[in-house]
């Protein structure tokens, strides 16, 4: 099956938690990968979602070792929606 993966980068503001996680992570900017697989037998082109990954720490400096973590891409986007909602004064 053919497959693809999309970089982007997601930015918190405040220190944030998910669940994989055995503590808190810093504010900054991560690397985040989706990985997807093709759907075949359809009549317009479709993909899957396999799996989203988060790689820490924040703001890495090249050449250094960086942990890569498989997130929850729901987890994540509420986690996002929550620092952009502290960022306007919200509690």
């Amino acid at each position: 099956m053919a497959t693809r993966s999309t970089e982007s980068t997601v930015h918190f503001n405040q220190p944030f938690r998910l669940s994989q996680f055995d503590q808190t992570q810093p504010a900054g900017s991560y690397l985040l990968i989706t990985e997807e697989e093709r759907l075949e037998g359809l009549s317009f082109e479709a993909f899957r979602r396999m799996r989203t990954l988060l790689y820490l720490p924040a703001n890495a400096l090249p050449g250094r070792t960086r942990e890569v973590v498989e997130v929850d891409p729901v987890e994540l986007a509420a986690a996002l929606v929550v620092d952009a909602f502290q960022g306007f004064g919200g509690t």
